[in-house]
């Protein structure tokens, strides 16, 4: 039997009208005698289940097939990028090096998500620690954010190609190619350590299943029995610092490009000025897209599994589409590939 005295009716009562106002105590938890067991007795979930993608097996099954493809895909492809750039003389420029430190940051990105959920999917390993949530968090949104830094330097580096082509080399040096880089590298993790030490300091005291499989910020929002508001504030302004003042910056960047490409007298010269900026903005268009979507909003989604749609989108996806995305639109490339495999 759940005793609650007349100090825990108020301390829970108080609780549950501040968790519904801020939208993030789901109503169907009233009614879950566990819950009001934590919350009474002051107990802190320790450890998460992730949901992952519920359904009949053979559903669950063909959707580890489908990642575990789309990971060994991911991490073959991004890989040759870089062995690709490494060995051709001629990609030995300032926008194959930053592609470089993306397709190194693909890598890492799909496998901090693409492993955990496969066994989540198989029922292996469907439990996640407090800790180790926190840190995929962490990791997870720091390259993200590391991305975006990186995709705005690379349309950076193409404003200055195409608007200053005769000063191109002495403005865009190699000392500013690695400062730029580290620069990315380093905001990424520095943006991201706020809200990771904000979430860790949040209290959970039940439900444990956190519909989704990662540990995303809106999923273990919703599950705080705490004051929320400090995350989701903390949450917003860095979305706003880093999604969308990377955005501005590429969105400068290719006003200016356009522009200077409309100026240019033959056709010719306008395809071949555009052909070298295509594939970076169609893969700015579908990063920017979806992150947008997820994380500049003032408060947690309501939607989880549509979340949880576009989050396979960004963190599956997106990291396979990026290596073909340059390397089918982008002459340079095709050309070096085929050189390396008229060699082997």
């Amino acid at each position: 039997m759940l005793s609650i005295s007349q100090g825990d009716h108020g301390y829970l009562g108080r609780m549950v009208h501040e968790k519904m106002s801020f939208g993030s105590f789901p109503l169907e938890n009233l009614t879950d005698l566990n819950t009001w067991k934590y919350m009474a007795n002051g107990t802190s979930v320790k450890e998460f289940i992730l949901l992952g993608f519920p359904g009949i097996r053979q559903f669950r099954v063909s959707f580890v097939v489908v990642f575990a493809l789309m990971y060994t895909l991911t991490v073959i492809s991004n890989a040759s990028i870089i062995a690709l750039v490494w060995r051709s003389s001629n990609l030995h420029t300032p926008m194959y090096f930053f592609l470089c430190n993306l397709s190194f940051l693909e890598i890492w990105y799909t496998t901090g998500v693409i492993p955990k959920a496969i066994g989540v999917m198989l029922g292996t390993s469907q439990t996640i620690s407090f800790s180790v949530c926190i840190l995929q968090l962490f990791f997870l949104f720091s390259l993200g954010s590391t991305e975006c830094f990186l995709l705005s330097v690379m349309a950076y580096d193409r404003y200055l190609a195409i608007c200053y082509p005769l000063r191109y080399s002495s403005l865009m040096s190699n000392a500013l190619c690695v400062r730029l880089a580290l620069s990315s590298w380093l905001g990424g993790f520095l943006a991201i350590s706020l809200l990771a030490f904000l979430t860790s300091r949040l209290t959970f005291c039940g439900p444990e299943v956190i519909n989704h499989f990662l540990c995303d910020i809106d999923s273990c929002l919703a599950l705080s029995c705490s004051d929320t508001w400090p995350v989701e504030l903390a949450t917003f302004l860095v979305s706003i610092i880093v999604v969308v003042a990377s955005c501005v910056v590429t969105l400068v960047s290719y006003m200016y490009i356009i522009s200077s490409i409309l100026r240019i007298q033959s056709a010719h010269g306008r395809k071949k000025a555009f052909s070298t900026c295509s594939a970076h903005l169609s893969v700015v268009t579908i990063w920017y897209g979806s992150t947008v979507f997820l994380y500049v909003k003032p408060s947690a989604q309501k939607s989880l599994d549509l979340n949880k749609i576009v989050n396979t989108f960004n963190t599956v996806v997106t990291p396979l589409l990026n290596p073909f995305i340059y390397t089918l639109r982008n002459k340079d490339v095709k050309l070096a590939l085929g050189r390396a495999f008229q060699e082997k």
